[in-house]
């Protein structure tokens, strides 16, 4: 069971402290537990009660008609907005409720009807991203737990695993090839996932060799499949030499490759395209770039690597 503080609930459900406490004294909405030296706390059943509230108020049912209905009540009218709406706050707001609540069925039910709306890709940048975000905030002021954090996860990663399955195999012999790595240290695997399934969806050959990659390994694994596109994230600083010396590094040994770039340490060191190296400055660069049919080609067919 968790313990939340008021501003733990003022960042779950986007109501200010303020109010909070305004509507506890006037309207009695929740009701905190307090500690020994009489500083207030909330448990689960308190949040999930004022997402609930939160997300009716927003839709312009007044908290003063919100006191008078029963719990029961205020499940069901939500159940009926969530339904009718595409706002993105109602969606964040539900995926948060099934995240605290721990519920797959409720994940699974917000994120089939998204999909069966805008499809699976819109779904993944307009409302599976703004609630990874949502979500890394929380956990990092501990809001949330890690329990929490990897049930959502990995019910994402589910979702994303189905998706590519259903794409099926294209054994084209001129679809383009990219590889897929991220190095030592970073855990974006998520992301990959996702990067995995938008080249696989536009008819890329893609190899995707997962996290924790040495320059060795990703030297192996070139020298198997010789990739015409190689894709890394790279969100966390590196101890041993510059972002700059790193992305050099592996542009110029993989010459044959167009060697493409992300992540947050990349971005900040303001880098700019160059030689056979491309900076993505978000997921929606990369999402735009493919659907413009935009990434460069390398001249010639040579896929020799240098040693």
């Amino acid at each position: 069971m968790a313990i939340y503080s008021i501003k733990d609930l003022e960042k779950l459900s986007g109501i200010k402290a303020h109010t909070l406490r305004i509507w506890e004294k006037r309207y009695n909405l929740i009701n905190p537990q307090r500690t020994d030296t009489n500083i207030r706390y909330y448990l689960d059943e308190d949040l999930k009660r004022l997402l609930n509230i939160a997300l009716l108020n927003r839709f312009g049912v007044k908290i003063s008609k919100i006191a008078e209905m029963s719990d029961e009540d205020i499940a069901l009218q939500v159940s009926f907005v969530s339904d009718r709406t595409n706002e993105s706050d109602t969606q964040l707001d539900a995926l948060t409720i099934s995240m605290i609540e721990m519920d797959e069925v409720k994940f699974h039910k917000i994120i089939t009807q998204k999909i069966d709306q805008i499809g699976f890709e819109r779904t993944m940048m307009d409302v599976i991203y703004p609630f990874l975000d949502k979500l890394s905030v929380l956990w990092f002021t501990g809001s949330i737990n890690v329990a929490q954090e990897n049930f959502m996860a990995n019910l994402i990663k589910q979702k994303i695993y189905v998706a590519i399955d259903q794409l099926g195999v294209n054994t084209s012999s001129d679809q383009k090839k990219v590889l897929l790595y991220l190095p030592e240290g970073e855990i974006q695997e998520l992301s990959l996932l996702f990067i995995h399934y938008l080249f696989r969806e536009r008819q890329f050959c893609v190899v995707n060799i997962g996290s924790g990659n040495s320059f060795d390994d990703l030297r192996g694994a070139c020298e198997i499949h010789h990739p015409d596109y190689i894709f890394t994230i790279i969100n966390e600083p590196r101890h041993r030499q510059s972002i700059q010396d790193y992305v050099n590094k592996i542009s110029d040994f993989f010459s044959d490759s167009i060697v493409i770039f992300s992540g947050f340490q990349v971005i900040q060191s303001n880098m700019k395209s160059n030689k056979n190296y491309l900076i993505m400055q978000s997921l929606e660069d990369l999402f735009t770039t493919l659907n413009r049919q935009e990434l460069p080609e390398m001249p010639g067919e040579s896929h020799s690597r240098g040693n």
